[in-house]
């Protein structure tokens, strides 16, 4: 087997599964794209099964410790495992994913379940080799109506990988309503965000919405409005949805009439609209809203640009709180694994010191958990949260 010598320090030898270019030392047997590799240490000793891809700056993906090749039977025991874990972390449910790369340990792997429709993304050049035996292996365990490929991320380019959407097995499915934690939504599976929906928020919809029965609700950077239309189902006064998408705040007042609620939705840039509204509030107007929510797209995909995004996410959360009134909620998210819950809590921090605001924490958020974290992969966890009530100055 071909395979690789991983330098000294690397990484892989704190737990991680990552081999970046840098932590190579030797490549032996001319591995190809999307080859397993054996990993060894400069001893020789055996370190695990490996992805190769030398197009991207993560050359290695390790997937096994011991000797492992990418065929019908691996797959059928990783995913076979990957759905029977949801099948007890969340029993019942049908709209949730299903397979999480490295944290079901399938590098590069995506399945998510909307129903009776599965969606399935390759992210790594080796998967997207194997598509075919996997999808037909997904057809054989769960039977379903459809299986879309739904390989257009940015970050295939990242992996030398064109994007590509098709159907790989069952008819093209139009449009059609999906159901999940008490939710209903309309869902495009191959032009919606991500998969079609954030499957990873579901259960943050629900946790905030506990908050919302009698409060004016402001939900910015809705998308399809999943926060605004928890709200409105648990009791709120008012709710308003923003998004900069014309397609989104579409999406809001379609999932709106699914849902029988009413949802204020505008059509404008979020950051506009916080400052125009903390503006208003600053020259004397009264408080519009008692429950806001940011929930806004990655501000950095690169720890080069992470001081900037931080100086966004201060600013978002500077003008919401100005927005709030004496006993309001500020619910905020990031979803960028690069800015740290620390880091991100330090932004908020710093925000009130400037509003200035006294915040009290009500919860801490993540990722639901279908998108299981592993503590030797920092970068498996990658949504965090906070809830905040404004309480009197002291």
């Amino acid at each position: 087997m071909a395979g690789l010598i991983v330098a000294p320090r690397a990484r892989i030898f704190q737990g991680h599964d990552w081999v970046y270019g840098s932590e190579v030392r030797k490549v032996f047997g001319n591995p190809r794209p999307g080859d397993v590799v054996a990993l060894k240490d400069g001893r020789d000793r055996y370190l695990g099964s490996a992805m190769y891809n030398p197009q991207s700056q993560i050359v290695a993906r390790r997937f096994s410790r011991r000797k492992q090749d990418l065929d019908r039977e691996f797959f059928v025991r990783r995913l076979g495992q990957s759905i029977a874990l949801r099948e007890r972390l969340m029993p019942g449910e049908s709209l949730l994913r299903l397979v999480w790369s490295e944290s079901d340990g399938l590098p590069g792997l995506i399945v998510d379940r909307y129903q009776d429709v599965l969606v399935v993304q390759t992210l790594t050049v080796a998967m997207w080799q194997r598509v075919k035996l996997i999808t037909n292996i997904l057809g054989d365990l769960m039977q379903p109506r459809a299986v879309i490929v739904r390989n257009d991320s940015p970050m295939l380019a990242a992996e030398g990988l064109e994007q590509e959407v098709y159907v790989a097995m069952g008819e093209e499915p139009q449009p059609f309503d999906v159901q999940g934690r008490g939710l209903r939504f309309l869902v495009d599976l191959q032009t919606g965000q991500k998969t079609g929906l954030y499957l990873d928020q579901l259960q943050n919809y629900m946790e905030v919405a506990r908050w919302a029965k009698g409060r004016r609700v402001l939900d910015c950077f809705s998308n399809q409005g999943g926060f605004a239309l928890a709200c409105a189902r648990a009791g709120a006064l008012s709710v308003t949805a923003v998004d900069v998408s014309e397609e989104a705040i579409s999406s809001v007042r379609r999932n709106a009439e699914l849902n029988g609620v009413k949802i204020d939705a505008v059509a404008d840039n979020a950051f506009d609209f916080l400052k125009k509204e903390a503006n208003e509030v600053r020259n004397g107007g009264e408080p519009k809203w008692d429950l806001i929510v940011l929930d806004p797209p990655s501000f950095t995909r690169s720890k080069k640009s992470l001081h900037d995004a931080m100086r966004g996410y201060k600013e978002i959360h500077l003008r919401a709180m100005k927005m709030l009134p004496v006993g309001g909620i500020l619910s905020t998210f990031c979803c960028s694994h690069h800015a740290s819950a620390e880091l991100f809590r330090e932004s908020i921090g710093e925000a009130a010191v400037d509003a200035p605001a006294t915040l009290r924490l009500l919860q801490t958020h993540g990722q639901s958990p279908d998108h299981p974290v592993l503590l030797n992969l920092p970068e498996t966890e990658y949504l965090k949260g906070f809830s905040f009530e404004l309480v009197p100055g002291r």
